[in-house]
């Protein structure tokens, strides 16, 4: 019997998520990417928002990996989009989104530091070289392989705590 994903840490710190059972015990491990301005609740501030959350929407099951999605909307897969001559966003979210809603009001539920108004996810990109750095705007970025990987392994409701 194989054991179930019972939470989801990431570490700041270590640039790394961390799928636990219920005894915490590591059952895979991703290198990802967090943001570029350190961590935070604020809306705005384009950081990594701290605490506990849940995966309150998964997006994108579907779709092959690559998909580029734009207001959470399947677009097509990036390769053709880009010889298509498609304009894109900056920051470029693929193959799949967990979306995540804060569980702690005042710190990262309700207000100007609501995770889900905030637009956070656990998101693919085609900036796969850069994982491990701490790069985005705020959202948790992986590499497309990875991100399918654990949205594979992953329920809606699924806790996600993010720490330093």
């Amino acid at each position: 019997m194989t054991s179930s994903v019972n939470i989801i840490l990431i570490r700041i710190s270590e640039q790394h998520m961390y799928l636990l059972d219920d005894k915490d015990r590591v059952l895979f491990d991703y290198q990802v990417s967090t943001s570029r301005f350190g961590s935070g609740n604020k809306e705005g501030s384009y950081q990594t928002p701290l605490g506990l959350h849940l995966i309150k929407e998964k997006i994108g099951g579907d779709m092959p990996a690559g998909e580029v999605f734009i207001a959470r909307q399947a677009q097509g897969v990036l390769d053709d989009l880009k010889e298509g001559g498609s304009e894109l966003p900056e920051d470029i979210i693929t193959s799949r989104i967990l979306w995540l809603e804060g569980l702690e009001p005042g710190i990262n539920q309700g207000g100007d530091v609501d995770t889900f108004q905030r637009y956070i996810y656990i998101h693919g990109t085609p900036d796969e070289d850069n994982i491990g750095k701490p790069v985005s705007h705020g959202c948790i970025r992986m590499r497309n392989q990875d991100v399918i990987d654990v949205f594979d392994r992953v329920q809606t409701g699924c806790i996600v705590k993010i720490d330093e």
